[in-house]
């Protein structure tokens, strides 16, 4: 059977490899826990323990005690895991989809990208600046890739549907019914000065950017300022022209820019903005009143009914995902996992209560076999 090998893996618990020993037939060492099989994918307890250590030190870094941190992981554990297992499943789909050379493209040209804005000529350079300040460039890739991957299956499979789903009547029939979500939005257009870190003093950027703003609001050209100094590869061809946004939503996905241009009008310059690679002065270059009349525009209604209904959507695709799929969590684990797993998911966890034979008897009378590869 399929699932036979990963189902006995688990039964065990523990994945296993043999070495030679001296005229002994061989010696058997521990290698690692079994915490899920999922179809032909396991959970192990290394993984789990990998994404612990990453989430304490996000918390960490978030300010929170090592001690307090390590405390709400834990109190997690079983929702850390559940997430894993939906994570290996739509690794699992990405590859039925075809999607792993679209995706690793997509991380080649981030990398390139951002070699570009360090101004570095190789990625190898890039690489190895990246290890100095002890970032491991596989593993960035990898979480990456990750990241990649579920956003890219669920983009897919459930965003782009839920987004065509509605009729053109339907369309206009949510509109009539919403009208006053669709005023016009108080909107700003921004273009940035971005000087980088790399390579250099940080706080003597700082000071550079300092001087910049006085430059830019006495008088100077900030185009020319821009074209004269920023880092950024594409200035000379942007003049650092960034775009128009939403006031509110640029507020709310960008708080430390969006409360360093709050109040500013038209030509004014904000105070520089430090982040993890360099520095932005942001100057005003547009700004629109709102509108309290509605305005239609399909694409607009299309994502305000996608927003509606996409979590009950996801949450739909996800629970069949784990209905279709095999699933069985190791008993020691069982416990904080199966309540956030649907029922039938239970009843798969308990397999592993049954003998070897019983399994495969019931295996072989399912109606409802596996997901197949």
């Amino acid at each position: 059977m399929k699932y036979l090998i990963p189902a006995l893996l688990l039964s065990v618990g523990l994945i296993f490899t043999a070495f030679p020993a001296f005229g002994q037939e061989s010696e058997v060492k521990v290698v690692d826990e079994v915490v899920a099989v999922v179809n032909d994918g396991v959970i192990t307890l290394s993984g789990v323990k990998r994404e612990t250590k990453d989430q304490v030190d996000s918390l960490v870094k978030e300010g929170k005690k090592p001690e307090d941190a390590q405390k709400l992981v834990d109190q997690k554990k079983g929702e850390l895991i559940a997430n894993l297992i939906n994570e290996e499943l739509l690794i699992q789909k990405a590859k039925e989809l075809g999607l792993e050379k679209d995706i690793e493209a997509s991380l080649n040209a981030r990398m390139v990208q951002i070699m570009k804005q360090q101004n570095f000529k190789t990625l190898d350079q890039l690489y190895e600046a990246m290890r100095k300040e002890g970032l491991d460039p596989d593993d960035i890739r990898e979480v990456w890739r990750k990241q990649a991957i579920r956003d890219e299956v669920i983009r897919r499979e459930v965003q782009s549907k839920v987004y065509w789903e509605p009729t053109p009547t339907k369309v206009k029939e949510y509109y009539e019914a919403h009208k006053v979500k669709f005023t016009k939005p108080e909107t700003v257009t921004l273009s940035d000065l971005f000087l980088n870190f790399a390579g250099q003093n940080p706080d003597t950027v700082k000071a550079k950017a300092a001087q910049l703003v006085k430059q830019a609001r006495t008088g100077a050209d900030f185009a020319k300022l821009i074209t004269e100094n920023s880092d950024d590869q594409d200035a000379a061809k942007t003049k650092g022209s960034i775009g128009t946004f939403p006031v509110s939503e640029f507020e709310s996905q960008y708080p430390q820019y969006g409360k360093a241009i709050k109040g500013l009008k038209v030509g004014d310059v904000a105070e520089p903005i430090s982040d993890d690679i360099g520095v932005h002065i942001l100057r005003v270059d547009a700004r629109t009143a709102a509108s309290s009349e509605s305005q239609f525009d399909e694409d607009a209604v299309r994502r305000a009914m996608l927003d509606e209904n996409f979590p009950e959507a996801l949450k739909k695709y996800m629970a069949k995902l784990r209905e279709d799929a095999y699933i069985q969590v190791n008993d020691t684990y069982r416990p904080i996992v199966s309540p956030l797993l649907s029922l039938d998911e239970r009843k798969d966890a308990g397999v592993k209560n049954e003998t070897q034979e019983q399994a495969k008897t019931k295996d072989q009378k399912k109606t409802k076999s596996p997901k197949q590869k």
